[in-house]
């Protein structure tokens, strides 16, 4: 049997202990080569552009000639008003992506020694940035599709007589969410959050390019697809595959991950942010193949690429 590629050697390339070995002073230089990489790290003004700066050497800041602006490597981007060192924010990054199902803040704050609110943060910084890497994406070719609900369940009571139909819509929270998925059996898995899984009909419609073949199980509401797209079908109530291709299981897998994401790992997800934890899912799946030095320079790379936070502009928002 052949060994699994998370198991062999070539998965392993990064380390904590190469990291911390290596200094702050590499780390910082890794920093400005994904930040400037047309320029192999040489610092360019990030307001008018231009290459010839003073270096600040007590604080790690330049001072642009030309608008003689201060700045930072991390001046405008996602980690601006950054705490933590060039070191530990690697470290960080490194452990993040080597979560195969994910990372809880709590274990990653205990693991870098930071108050659970920074781990919080910085996951979710982290999160945004896999998030920039899909904006606009298109899937095509074969196309499997659908949909899974994640919360909005009530606890059941104790009692058996106390208890409810918690499938009821009365009986449920408001916070459900529906977790749609688009996935190319030779591409990327994109996602989107809705409140039902007919509202993803739309969605599907202007992600998946027309040629395509859409795969999809037997709900009512695919059917509209057909229109546009030459279509497979499969009842999960008779099989899970035709055995000719017909199937949605590589759907059904990435919803398996994001279960034990959820189930495993992080426990409870508020549905305001539970994109991004089916965002980072999604990325997981789809670099599952990559070993996690790159996934950590691949993840530093989108970071620095990325603007300031949209959602957590400061060091801690509610």
């Amino acid at each position: 049997m052949a060994q699994h590629f998370l198991l062999s050697a070539a998965a392993r390339t990064l380390s904590l202990r190469q990291i911390y070995k290596a200094g702050e002073d590499a780390a910082y230089e890794t920093f400005c080569a994904l930040r400037w990489p047309e320029t192999d790290g040489v610092a360019v003004c990030p307001d008018c552009g231009c290459y010839e700066s003073y270096k600040i050497t007590t604080r790690r800041k330049y001072k642009c000639k030309a608008c003689y602006r201060q700045y930072s490597v991390t001046s405008g981007t996602i980690f601006a008003s950054r705490k933590l060192s060039f070191s530990d924010i690697l470290a960080a990054i490194c452990l993040f992506v080597n979560g195969s199902k994910g990372r809880s803040a709590v274990q990653l704050s205990r693991e870098l020694g930071v108050q659970y609110k920074t781990a919080w943060v910085m996951a979710h910084k982290l999160r945004e940035s896999m998030q920039d890497e899909v904006e606009g994406a298109t899937v095509q070719g074969e196309v499997e599709i659908d949909g899974a609900y994640f919360g909005g369940r009530i606890r059941p009571k104790n009692l058996r007589k106390d208890r409810v139909d918690r499938r009821r819509k009365r009986y449920q929270t408001g916070t459900r969410r529906v977790v749609v998925v688009a996935r190319a059996r030779k591409g990327r898995t994109l996602t989107f959050v809705t409140r039902t899984e007919a509202d993803g009909v739309d969605l599907v419609a202007r992600t998946v390019k027309p040629g395509s073949i859409i795969y999809a199980d037997e709900a009512n509401h695919w059917d509209h697809l057909s229109r546009g797209y030459a279509m497979g079908r499969i009842n999960h109530e008779e099989a899970y595959s035709d055995l000719c291709g017909t199937h949605t299981n590589n759907a059904e897998s990435f919803f398996s991950r994001l279960r034990r994401m959820v189930r495993g790992q992080h426990h409870f997800v508020s549905p305001k942010y539970l994109h991004q934890y089916a965002t980072h899912a999604a990325w997981l799946e789809d670099h599952r193949r990559e070993s996690n030095g790159d996934l950590t320079m691949r993840v530093l790379g989108n970071a620095m690429a990325a603007p300031v936070s949209r959602e957590f502009a400061g060091y801690w928002q509610r």
